[in-house]
């Protein structure tokens, strides 16, 4: 299978063919295992499965090499404190056979993400949105000691980005500009986080979110991983749920309201930037973003 259409420009090139060469080489005792391509709407790692119970887990840009390596020093401390399944290192990978960067063998997670295979409202939603609060509480709970910075640990800038997607979006008639910049703004002037900084797994959206029967069963894709304000996590609060499940998701998480102000503008920022850079290149993020603006707009109002 050639290798998944490029989102960005710097892109590394991957394909089953370059996996299957690294996985002989570095691990001889898999090299007779089959390697398939894993369609993901994902924008900083290529997966390809493996066999039948392991994954192979790739940087699509030249900057990943620091994901591959929090994750290998990190997911195998945290997985016994969480209440949620979450991919644990099996082996990793180094640069080779054309490829520049560290990879890494996890093992596979059944499941099927809640993009692809939403989770039906009423029964199944309310207790996804316990379950995932739960877990970013006791994610919250673990000792950040040595954790690096999460990509959204710091505080909400007024980044031109998003009064680019505002404008632009607004011109096309994708959302009300008025009701965004008011949204936007209200969320700059809420506090700052003002204590220690915290575990957060930054990137709680509906593609790194499996489930099984009809029940949440665990997160994927710490590649955001890392430490700082709580409230990128709560950014699944519109990202995942709606105006019926969004408190229990509240309740289980525990956070406080400027906690919880923030979270929005984070849904608010995620959701204008994807939908702004992703409409042509990764439709299934852009989507995802739309949401999480319609549902926070709605919430804010």
């Amino acid at each position: 299978m050639p290798s998944a259409p490029k989102m960005h420009p710097d892109e590394l090139d991957i394909d089953e063919a370059l996996v299957g060469r690294l996985v002989a080489g570095q691990f001889p005792e898999w090299a007779g295992l089959s390697v398939k391509q894993v369609v993901s709407a994902g924008t900083d790692n290529a997966m390809y499965r493996l066999g039948y119970d392991m994954v192979v887990r790739l940087p699509r840009l030249p900057g990943g090499a620091g994901q591959v390596e929090k994750e290998q020093r990190w997911l195998p401390r945290l997985a016994p404190r969480l209440p949620l399944a979450v991919p644990v290192p099996l082996a990793a990978g180094v640069p080779g056979q054309g490829y520049a960067l560290p990879w890494g063998v996890f093992r596979w997670l059944n499941g099927s993400n809640v993009y692809d295979r939403p989770l039906r409202e009423g029964v199944e939603l309310a207790d996804a949105a316990d379950q995932l609060g739960r877990f970013v509480a006791a994610l919250r709970e673990v000792d950040a000691a040595g954790g690096s910075p999460s990509w959204r640990g710091g505080p909400l800038a007024d980044d031109r980005h998003v009064r680019a997607a505002i404008r632009d979006l607004g011109g096309d008639g994708t959302l009300d500009a008025r009701a965004a910049t008011a949204a936007w703004e209200a969320a700059l002037r809420v506090p700052r986080w003002t204590g220690e900084p915290v575990w957060l797994h930054g990137d709680l959206l509906p593609g790194n979110l499996l489930a099984r029967d009809g029940r949440l069963s665990a997160v994927i894709d710490f590649g955001g991983l890392g430490t700082g304000d709580p409230a990128a996590d709560v950014l699944a609060a519109w990202a995942v749920f709606d105006d019926a499940t969004r408190p229990l998701f509240r309740e289980a998480a525990a956070v406080d309201d400027d906690t919880w102000a923030r979270g929005r503008g984070w849904a608010l920022y995620f959701g204008l930037t994807a939908e702004h850079h992703y409409r042509i290149t990764n439709p299934v993020l852009a989507a995802v973003g739309h949401r999480a603006v319609t549902e926070a707009l709605a919430d804010a109002e």
